[in-house]
């Protein structure tokens, strides 16, 4: 079986969603802080916290573990500012428990949802992996350091590890199953959605004099279903021996600014809503573009769901089918 931490999540949803479709076991593992667990759908769940290294032994115990797959973690970028010790603890010391929890049971193979926030301002785009890793904020800083861990940990224990670097996921399954359900919402898709549906009063576009041809910023959107099918290529190259332990990019190799977002969202609901101009944001890069040719190479991955437009539209559905944001925890 492989275990999914953070399953009832965003991206890990929709990772579990595609490891059954290739014939593969997941079990989510979850402690429900910020997943749904309507998004279970019949699969095995262990409720349990990366935080509690108890919970961690118990579910390898329970089931045969073969595989990892870790998005397990907090994840946003201003909250860790003001709280990094929280940070800290779960994504690091948690991250920690998760390693060692796998190296008493002697299991070896690990995909981490890592993130472009490693690099900080990148000093080229398209970022390469071998970019300089100077992170800004408390949330890369602990990627980064779980990175490292797992380094030191492939040298001592034999681990075998990607670390999947990946850009701005967006959009929804194509079934409707699961989507972006954050609370708060902070990615400029669903909360333009959201503008578009009437379920809040604007959007906002912080900083319009970045040196971009719009004068918005850039960033390289990727869809959550083809993260999921590269997650899911990942552990099965790694698992038969076909990669060696290694970061990879995920992303598109292309971005669109914030306007070009805002014009999209536009088109596809054919509503009308407000955008508001304010500052910029400190620490908010003008490009954040991947370079994606390792994992194209590695793994014979590609972003094919990823056309700004496809995104967006699936993130509307989602948003039409499944009712007022932020309240599907149970």
């Amino acid at each position: 079986m492989i275990l999914v931490t953070g399953g009832a999540g965003y991206i890990g949803s929709h990772t579990v969603k595609a490891l059954k479709a290739a014939g593969l076991s997941p079990v989510i593992f979850d402690n429900f802080s910020t997943g749904h667990r309507s998004f279970i759908k019949a699969t095995p769940a262990f409720e349990g916290d990366l935080c509690t290294a108890s919970d961690l032994d118990q579910v390898f115990s329970e089931y045969a573990i073969d595989g990892v797959l870790h998005f397990a973690g907090k994840a946003l970028v201003a909250e860790s500012t003001q709280k990094p010790e929280f940070y800290y603890q779960t994504n690091l010391i948690g991250g920690l428990n998760l390693l060692r929890a796998m190296q008493k049971c002697d299991v070896r193979f690990l995909i981490f949802s890592s993130t472009c926030a490693t690099y900080g301002v990148p000093e080229r785009v398209p970022i390469p992996e071998n970019h300089p890793q100077n992170p800004i904020n408390p949330y890369g800083d602990t990627k980064l350091a779980f990175e490292r861990a797992m380094r030191w940990f492939h040298e001592a224990h034999r681990l075998e590890y990607l670390s999947l670097r990946y850009f701005n996921a967006a959009g929804a399954d194509a079934d409707g199953e699961f989507g972006e359900d954050h609370d708060p919402e902070t990615h400029l898709i669903p909360l333009a959605l959201q503008a578009a549906a009437g379920r809040r009063p604007d959007v906002q576009i912080f900083g319009t004099d970045y040196p971009t041809p719009d004068g918005t910023c850039i960033r390289d959107y990727i869809h959550v279903s083809d993260l999921a099918r590269a997650h899911v290529a990942g552990l099965q190259a790694l698992m038969e021996g076909r990669v060696p332990s290694q970061a990879l990019n995920l992303g598109t190799g292309g971005g669109y600014s914030v306007r070009e977002v805002i014009d999209s969202v536009r088109r596809v609901t054919g509503r009308p809503f407000t955008v508001r101009e304010t500052a910029r944001r400190p620490g908010d890069p003008p490009q954040l573009v991947a370079l994606v040719d390792r994992a194209k190479e590695l793994l014979g991955w590609t972003a094919v769901e990823s056309d700004l437009d496809r995104i967006v539209r699936s993130a509307w559905r989602w948003l039409q089918r499944n009712g007022q944001p932020g309240r599907r925890r149970e």
